[in-house]
């Protein structure tokens, strides 16, 4: 049965048509917009960057310096020379139960290994960039022990005592490379070492350009303040 229009309720149903009619709609819900978090600036950030261009810059420069000398006129003026003989010396002691061959390998092994050694730390910790100087250090002990690898046969490279091979009746790669049976190599082998620091140097040059340049606009790893 239709109702009337003039009717205040519904005879059927009992429905009151003016509380009806006052009911609020429901509401409309609008999605709220996401915000992208607000990341606090930390002025050590800058600063690490800042210092980090530095080292980075002076190693290009000292690597300059390196390229451009002789081999072993800038490497035994630098003030590198006396801590990588601290670890060549210490190579000595802690590789010399192993006997001769070993412990006099040892000098020369464990100088150019420490830093590689202390590269792997530094990616484990997430710090490419102490990475990318302890490559660079490693490098640079190439160019260190290269004259001492050419001296094998002249004997005339002046030794931690002050005399020379000669003087002392030969001297670690003198021994080494007459073991091998590659003495007259000596000069070769020196070269080439000389050029793998140089390339090493290089390379780990260009690792810490990139590096930079790719996290210019980024935070810091955690590991940076840890």
């Amino acid at each position: 049965m239709p109702c009337p229009d003039a009717a205040v309720e519904c005879p059927r149903c009992g429905i009151v048509f003016a509380k009806f009619m006052e009911r609020p709609a429901d509401p409309v819900v609008l999605p709220i917009a996401e915000t992208p978090p607000q990341v606090a600036s930390d002025p050590l950030q800058g600063l690490t960057r800042l210092a980090r261009a530095a080292v980075l810059a002076g190693l290009i420069v000292w690597t300059w310096q390196f390229a451009r000398a002789p081999m072993g006129v800038a490497v035994a003026d630098s003030v590198l020379h006396w801590p990588n003989l601290v670890f060549h010396e210490a190579g000595h002691v802690l590789l010399g139960f192993f006997g001769r061959f070993v412990s006099v390998l040892g000098g020369s092994l464990f100088q150019f290994a420490l830093p590689l050694a202390l590269a792997g730390v530094f990616l484990k910790q997430h710090n490419p960039f102490g990475a990318v100087v302890c490559t660079w250090w490693a490098g640079q002990n190439l160019l260190d022990l290269a004259p001492y690898i050419a001296d094998a046969r002249a004997l005339q490279l002046v030794l931690l005592g002050g005399k020379t091979g000669a003087e002392v009746e030969g001297h670690d790669w003198e021994y080494l490379l007459t073991e091998l049976g590659w003495l007259r190599f000596d000069r070769t082998l020196g070269a080439l070492a000389h050029r793998l620091g140089l390339m090493m140097m290089a390379g780990a040059l260009i690792w810490g350009a990139v590096y930079l340049a790719r996290n210019r606009d980024q935070a810091l790893e955690p590991s940076a303040y840890e």
